[in-house]
């Protein structure tokens, strides 16, 4: 029901930054709130890390690892979620996932819907 679409990844230098975006879109009926959005990324042979989510209210909450570094937003009205990335690291070097919790006017309950993922890669 409910699409999720990441951008923004590429490759960056040490010390670089890049912002990420998550674009969520119904593809039946029609969004009616996102109550939660967040960002997680997933190394090669490492589990998935929370790194970032933020409420329909804006209270927001980091994982030790990017704290002070990453910066979680929305904007409401576009139904869509960034992630700012300062100070990259070679070992930020992962797949980025998008991850809302959505309800619809067909799915009239809260979802869990994830994008596709977009590689950053941050090296010299």
């Amino acid at each position: 029901q409910v699409q999720l679409v990441e951008s923004g990844g590429g490759l960056v230098q040490p010390g670089g930054s890049l912002r990420l975006s998550c674009a969520a879109s119904a593809a039946s009926g029609s969004i009616v709130s996102i109550n939660v959005m967040g960002w997680y990324r997933q190394a090669p042979g490492e589990q998935r890390e929370l790194l970032a989510r933020i409420t329909s209210g804006g209270s927001t909450n980091y994982a030790d690892s990017v704290k002070g570094r990453f910066t979680i937003s929305r904007d409401n009205a576009k139904n869509t979620a960034y992630l700012e990335m300062n100070s990259l690291k070679p070992e930020d070097t992962a797949v980025y996932y998008c991850n809302a919790l959505v309800v619809t006017t067909l799915r009239r309950y809260p979802y869990d819907y994830w994008g596709q993922g977009t590689q950053v890669t941050v090296s010299s």
